[in-house]
């Protein structure tokens, strides 16, 4: 889009708006946006403006951005008027509010204040006027190259989170030391706010209890964690994804994805997810990058992370983080941010991944620089900017107290496997097998491999494949021993589900059970050549929430039951009829599951 030439408004603002404007005495508050990643911080901040019928808003955009993709759409839907750029620069506003210091912001007229968009300012980048020389890099936001025009502070007021970010601009830039206002992080605030939701958040991921949720966090640019920098350490995040593949079982846990909207807008969300598409058939969430961020972290378990901001906030929450990329010199050496990245723990690319994050989450003590350096007046940035906001306009502000918007649920995200999963089932005891399922070869098996385990802790089994029948390998469909898939009971695309077990033994011959889940506690399953069954976990399971294990499991585990080569166990064709009689336990990591097995009701 170009913001220059696009067409001008003419209401609210205009040449002859008077003649058209409903409300003609507000104040006019402009909000600059720089890009996707800058807006996120300024959509925090709007909702201070609410219930003000003395206020009109209004939204523009620089132009001067490298990630302008996704910009425009986000302006539309704010809903406010939005201005081309030179429109912007023309009219007369009370109050500008830029998360950034991209385009000539000295250029619009009325009371300025800057925010930052992440954790202070703690990265180095050059000015658009200096480029990338061999000369030292300025820290943006706290150097004289991005906070002054012609020797004069850019800035009215500029947004500070802490008093340390203070010293570092005095030191830095004296002549913008007297702009700075402390007002705390409003993202953060949010994120505090909304802490006691995180069981919440963590089912509308799909994290299913005794699951454990690992998050795999990326700032932009080569030396991140999905960049491909030497410098950065290679190409860290395919290697990443490969191990979480093969190192961690599907129902023990569950991971995520969050990367920098700059990641996203710089090489189009199709092509993100094109890179990720077998790692999100493998169960690993998209999390997206305006919206669910913040959720995600609240719910995670542990962070795979680099030198970004949500990784500092992640650390600030008191969740383990693992740095998989840490370089130093594109940070502040000054910042807070440079001392937690040299005293974190680091990815070591040699060793087992499931066994660092074990014992990162086991031995966590949680370092105090991120939440002390974070905020130093959680909860109060609501509070703090508004009061900024209407005194730069010269107003009072509303008599109700000032609040941010509470982070919303994110829509439920099942997290359903369909790549190949190979499964190791054990016999435990009468009625007792555990499972385990991957999405790609176990660590101790060769993708060839029919399977024994080692000492790893998962001892010693049979191996059989299940599929979902979704699958992109639709070859591997032909093989499997165990095809299964997810949906309504009523759903007419399949009939029931025992037409659909039917249809699905008939057409794949090497398949022994057909399992059709239809809800978080059950699914019906049918052997060849005998009458379909309903697996339900039992009353004492869903003490936990019915959502115990993913009901394809249930599955597997009657499958190795049945196929089992343990003669202590019964005689083949009386398994069944155990089972049926007694149940099952499953076993998925440290968790059982008891499941009762009784003939499916005929249709009502």
């Amino acid at each position: 889009m170009a913001y220059g030439r696009a067409e001008r408004v003419r209401v609210p603002v205009g040449d002859d708006a008077a003649r058209w404007t409903t409300r003609g005495k507000c104040l006019r508050v402009l909000v600059v946006v720089h890009n996707v990643t800058a807006a996120t911080r300024l959509l925090d901040v709007l909702p201070l403006f609410d219930d003000d019928w003395r206020v009109q808003l209004l939204v523009t955009c620089t132009g001067s951005s490298a990630f302008a993709a996704g910009t425009a759409e986000l302006l539309a839907d704010t809903g406010v008027p939005v201005m081309p750029y030179e429109q912007a620069t023309e009219t007369e506003v009370d109050l500008i509010i830029s998360a950034s210091f991209g385009g000539q912001l000295d250029f619009f007229s009325g009371q300025l204040a800057i925010l930052s968009h992440g954790v202070g300012y703690t990265k180095r980048l050059a000015t658009p006027d200096t480029g990338s020389g061999s000369g030292a890099v300025p820290v943006f936001g706290l150097a004289p190259e991005w906070l002054l025009s012609r020797g004069v502070p850019v800035a009215d007021a500029l947004v500070l989170s802490h008093p340390e970010q203070y010293e570092r601009l005095r030191i830095a830039c004296p002549e913008a030391a007297p702009t700075a206002v402390l007002a705390g992080d409003p993202c953060f605030d949010r994120m505090l706010a909304a802490r006691p939701y995180r069981e919440r958040f963590r089912r509308a991921l799909g994290v299913r209890p005794g699951q454990r949720l690992v998050l795999l966090n990326s700032t932009w640019n080569s030396d991140s964690l999905v960049g491909d920098s030497e410098e950065g350490g290679g190409d860290v995040i395919a290697a990443l994804l490969d191990r979480v593949a093969t190192e961690f079982p599907v129902d023990e846990y569950r991971f995520a994805a969050i990367l920098h909207p700059n990641v996203w807008q710089g090489h189009g969300p199709g092509q993100i997810r094109s890179w990720l598409d077998r790692a999100r058939r493998g169960g690993l969430a998209l999390i997206d990058p305006l919206k669910g961020w913040r959720q995600a972290l609240l719910a995670a378990d542990a962070v795979i992370g680099d030198h970004g901001s949500v990784t500092y906030y992640a650390a600030a929450l008191g969740t383990p983080v693992l740095l998989g990329a840490a370089p130093l010199d594109a940070l502040d050496p000054d910042a807070p941010i440079s001392a937690f990245m040299r005293e974190a723990p680091q990815l070591n690319p040699e060793a087992s991944l499931s066994a660092q994050i074990e014992r990162l989450i086991a031995r966590h003590r949680p370092l105090p620089g991120p939440a002390e350096f974070t905020t130093s007046v959680p909860g109060e940035s609501a509070e703090r900017l508004r009061r900024l906001f209407y005194s730069m306009m010269g107003a009072p502000e509303p008599a109700r107290p000032a609040s941010l918007k509470p982070l919303t649920l994110p829509d439920y995200e099942a997290g359903t496997v369909t790549v190949p999963l190979r499964v190791l089932s054990q016999v435990r005891g009468p009625g007792e097998i555990a499972v385990s399922r991957w999405a790609g070869p176990p660590p101790w098996t060769s993708a060839d491999s029919g399977g024994d385990g080692d000492d790893d802790g998962y001892g010693y089994g049979e191996m059989h494949v299940a599929v979902h029948e979704d699958t992109r390998d639709v070859d591997q469909l032909d093989l499997a021993d165990v095809i299964f898939r997810d949906g309504a009971p009523d759903d007419p695309r399949f009939g029931s589900p025992s037409i659909w077990t039917a249809e699905v033994l008939r057409r794949y011959q090497c398949c022994s059970l057909a399992a059709y889940v239809t809800g978080p506690s059950a699914c019906v399953v049918r052997m060849r050549g005998e009458e379909p069954l309903r697996v339900v976990a039992a009353p004492a399971t869903s003490t936990e929430g019915v959502r115990g294990v993913d009901p394809a499991v249930y599955a597997s585990a009657l499958y190795a039951w049945l196929a089992t080569s343990d003669h202590d166990v019964g005689a083949p064709d009386k398994r069944l009829a155990r089972a049926v009689a007694d149940g099952l336990s499953v076993r998925t990591g440290a968790r059982l599951h008891h499941v009762r097995i009784e003939p499916l009701a005929p249709p009502g």
